[in-house]
């Protein structure tokens, strides 16, 4: 290649990097707004820990998700809780586990 060539080379990509440039699409304007779903219609069931549970569960999904699960041993149900903890992080002290477990047993456990 000439110097020539390299020279209108070098034009060509800059005009096209600046053409594309140009075409990078605006951040839209306003406000925008998420719809989560509801609980359906559930929430937890009253007992004893079912503060705890409301604390530490309701921030990562609703109550009629923890309510249409199957029923669960009392082992299934620490498993879960230590999954939660464990793989997805969420920030269940230590302290508050057992009380979880004891409740999702009670309530949603098998019988």
């Amino acid at each position: 290649m000439t110097k020539q060539s390299l020279i209108v080379l070098g034009i060509v990509a800059a005009l096209g990097a600046s053409a594309l440039a140009a075409t990078k699409a605006a951040p839209p304007k306003g406000t925008a707004t998420i719809s989560l779903p509801g609980d359906a219609g559930m929430a937890f069931k009253p007992g004893p820990g079912a503060g705890v549970v409301q604390g530490q569960c309701l921030s990562c999904h609703s109550s009629a998700y923890v309510s249409t699960q199957p029923q669960l041993t009392r082992a299934q149900w620490t498993a879960e809780v230590a999954k939660m903890k464990n793989v997805y992080g969420a920030p269940i002290p230590d302290d508050q586990a057992p009380a979880i477990v004891d409740y999702l047993t009670t309530q949603y456990g098998k019988p």
